[in-house]
């Protein structure tokens, strides 16, 4: 009977090693496979344009970095990538390394420190001090970079890009139907008054010649703050950064929507909409309806905008009619809006699944996105096919700079990118060194009619700035944080538009506001912000 027991013993151990053996090799054959290239699970968005896995830059990365991609796909649709990328990390069935792309998804500040002190998104300090030298100097380079990246804890869990796109600095631009202009002899407003006697002009006088009064002076939507009218005619009066309501004086954190400049601004934006200057869908639409708007099939019937971009409003072949003006100077001041294009919360992030080998090649490749080489074949494409070395007599979009690189136009996609998954490394002296066709109303000078438009705001915000691109909120406050931002912030919104439309009186209803924002929290708001302005202040 002893010898009976220690035999199935023996037969029970043995079947251990041999399971824990076929583990083991199952474990290796995971992380590398039949060629000996190192697996790796990838979440990535794929525009309809790409096949990433025949994308020569897949096979590219592959083969510089001994990879073997298994990739996890969504679209750019950002409700679904978002989704998508939520229930995998909440299921636990996600991968060891995720791509994303900013303005799709990403994740924001509180997922990033979520995810991190959870252990599921694994600090990326060490292996970017050991193996990604480029990402180092470009931390050690830029502070406002690196104060973006890094998370109050001092770690780095997820990496933005460093993406200075120019005319995304100042988003809020008024374009004006210029072709309206000379057809009336009006030159170009530069105050608020100007701008309501080119508004009433371009209502009483018919502009667009077809007999009838369906001209729109002033519209935009609310798809968007950037498409929003109200801080391109608030700058006149107070400062408005059209994201957290939020003024710098000396350090001092306090909210704008509150005090007697803003309601003067929202008098004089009233009196417009009251003289039938301001489209009421203004406040209500969104953007396929702002485009229709643009593109009115029987007669164009817009005559000024507010947006980022002409594209935004207007697609069909009447677009090149509108140019930007500059901020209008108001009883008060002259500003624009200005918002740092990188923002804080990351679209590269390790996980813990994630094995030595794996992490070690995600960060290379990472690195090599941190180059000017690397960026141009990861995110633009191929030498001949997609992009060319500049020539003789090519003017860079910044006429200052040396040209540095000619996108091509080829009307079949090349499939040779990562697009703007790759997006990593585009300081904004290489996007001035791009070369763009002098004809700023074609399709190949496009971004030099941007960025001539935004020479026109570049540096008239305030000198003082709330951070928002790159405030970080401690965990212990981030629900309280979260309430508080969205209540207020809405409630600021729609009072705004009600006191515009006249649903509320700014004589009768103005004392009831200040007291609801009181009653929301707004002076915690305020405090809170102050803490995350005075960390970022004193930030080494």
């Amino acid at each position: 009977m002893k010898w009976k027991g220690y035999h199935t013993w023996l037969i029970f151990v043995s079947l251990i090693l041999i399971l824990s053996a076929c583990n083991s090799d199952d474990e290796a054959n995971e992380e590398e496979n039949s060629d000996g290239a190192t697996n790796m699970s990838v979440f990535i968005a794929e525009n309809g344009e790409q096949e990433l896995e025949t994308n020569s830059f897949t096979k590219f990365a592959e083969e510089e970095f001994d990879i073997k991609f298994d990739l996890q796909k969504t679209g750019y649709d950002s409700t679904a990538a978002k989704e998508k990328r939520q229930i995998s990390l909440a299921s636990g069935d996600y991968p060891e390394v995720f791509f994303l792309v900013d303005w799709v998804d990403k994740f924001s500040p509180s997922e990033v420190l979520k995810y991190g002190k959870q252990g599921a998104l694994i600090p990326l300090n060490d292996l970017i001090e050991e193996h990604a030298p480029n990402i180092s100097k470009v931390l050690e380079e830029r502070e406002d970079f690196r104060k973006i990246a890094t998370s109050p804890d001092g770690n780095i869990y997820s990496m933005p890009g460093l993406e200075e796109c120019f005319h995304c600095t100042w988003p809020n631009k008024l374009w004006l139907n210029t072709e309206w202009l000379n057809e009336l002899g009006l030159e170009a407003p530069s105050t608020h008054e100007e701008l309501r006697e080119v508004l009433t002009a371009f209502k009483e006088q018919d502009p667009n010649g077809n007999g009838e009064q369906d001209e729109i002076p002033l519209s935009g939507s609310a798809a968007s703050p950037n498409h929003s009218v109200i801080p391109i005619l608030m700058n006149g009066f107070i400062y408005d950064d059209a994201q957290t309501r939020l003024l710098i004086n000396n350090g001092e954190v306090s909210f704008v929507a509150i005090k007697p400049e803003w309601r003067e601004g929202l008098e004089y934006i009233h009196s417009l909409y009251e003289e039938g200057l301001i489209d009421s869908g203004a406040f209500t639409q969104n953007r396929d309806a702002f485009i229709q708007l643009g593109n009115n099939a029987d007669a164009l019937i817009l005559g000024a905008a507010a947006a980022q971009h002409p594209w935004e409003f207007i697609d069909n072949e009447n677009n090149p009619v509108f140019d930007a003006i500059e901020p209008l100077q108001g009883p008060n001041h002259q500003y624009a809006t200005y918002n740092y294009p990188v923002t804080n919360g990351g679209t590269f992030a390790i996980t813990n699944k994630a094995s030595e080998e794996v992490q070690v090649k995600a960060i290379k490749l990472l690195d090599y996105m941190f180059t000017i080489d690397g960026m141009i074949r990861a995110h633009i494409g191929v030498e001949g096919e997609d992009w060319v070395q500049p020539e003789e007599g090519d003017v860079a979009m910044n006429e200052e700079m040396e040209p540095n690189s000619k996108l091509l136009h080829p009307e079949e996609p090349t499939n040779n990118n990562w697009s703007a998954a790759a997006q990593y490394y585009q300081p904004r002296e290489f996007r001035d060194g791009q070369v763009q066709a002098e004809d700023i109303y074609s399709d190949e000078g496009s971004e030099r009619r941007l960025q001539e438009a935004t020479y026109l705001y570049e540096g008239k915000e305030p000198e003082e700035k709330f951070p928002f691109w790159a405030a970080w909120y401690p965990e212990d406050v981030q629900d309280e944080y979260s309430t508080l931002e969205t209540n207020i912030l809405d409630n600021v919104e729609q009072s705004a538009v009600q006191f515009i439309t006249g649903e509320l009186s700014l004589e009768d209803d103005w004392d009831d506001y200040v007291a609801g924002l009181e009653s929301l929290g707004v002076d915690r708001y305020v405090e809170i912000n102050q803490d995350a302005y005075d960390n970022y202040s004193n930030e080494d």
